[in-house]
């Protein structure tokens, strides 16, 4: 895996944690890498040259670990899934998972998603977009670093085929509200929710442990679907 270091972009909607790398995910980059990685470049890829015979390509944001990723790739095998995430253990510990269950439809790119979409994802390449509990900066002073923003608009729209469909998931309210009033008020996504940009789950997203604990505790979850005009 190659080291790149960050473009100079003002304000990042993430915070790199140094969190160790065990020796289980050290050795995952050594052995693993190469065959499910994409190194970070300023160079556009075919995602249909990467996996040929898939039906739809997909991307998540954000992946943490990679649950649900895995999840989702492994019960949809005729999609390609390519998955964004800079925290190096998540990165690690999703690399053994998908090497132990097999799974040839995931690619993992590590690096900051925002760039990944300007510069290496081609236009209207993808069918859904994944952005599950991204960081929700609720505090006044951090809410310029939500990754939703006009610009993220841009990009997904610029990115997915027409038809395809962004799917925003969060356990704060306050954020679920902001991203829905943003969505709501770009005429060229189509709410698939009901008024207020609300959608029930959709099976193939799994439920996290987190989310579980936290519903029982009474907590809400949000799930917001819009599709592409």
């Amino acid at each position: 895996m190659t080291d790149y270091k960050h473009e100079n972009r003002a304000i990042r909607s993430f915070v790199r944690r140094s969190g160790r790398l065990t020796p289980g995910q050290k050795s995952a980059f050594s052995n693993y890498w190469d065959q499910y990685g994409i190194d970070y470049r300023k160079q556009k890829i075919e995602i249909s040259e990467l996996k040929a015979g898939c039906s739809e390509f997909k991307l998540e944001i954000g992946i943490g670990n990679g649950d649900a990723l895995i999840d989702m790739a492994e019960k949809d095998p005729a999609s390609f899934y390519i998955g964004i995430e800079v925290h190096q253990p998540g990165i690690g510990r999703c690399l053994n998972e998908i090497s132990s269950r097999s799974l040839p439809n995931i690619r993992l790119i590590s690096h900051d998603a925002v760039e990944v979409m300007q510069h290496m994802l081609t236009d209207r390449s993808l069918h859904r977009i994944f952005l599950f509990f991204p960081d929700p900066w609720h505090k006044k002073r951090h809410k310029k670093r939500r990754i939703v923003n006009q610009q993220f608009r841009d990009l997904a729209y610029r990115l997915l085929k027409s038809g395809g469909c962004i799917h925003l998931a969060t356990d704060w309210q306050d954020y679920a509200e902001y991203m829905s009033s943003e969505f709501l008020a770009d005429q060229r996504y189509i709410n698939c929710g009901n008024s207020e940009g609300f959608s029930a789950r959709p099976e193939y997203r799994p439920e996290t442990h987190f989310e579980r604990r936290g519903l029982k505790l009474g907590h809400g979850v949000w799930d917001l679907l819009f599709e592409k005009g």
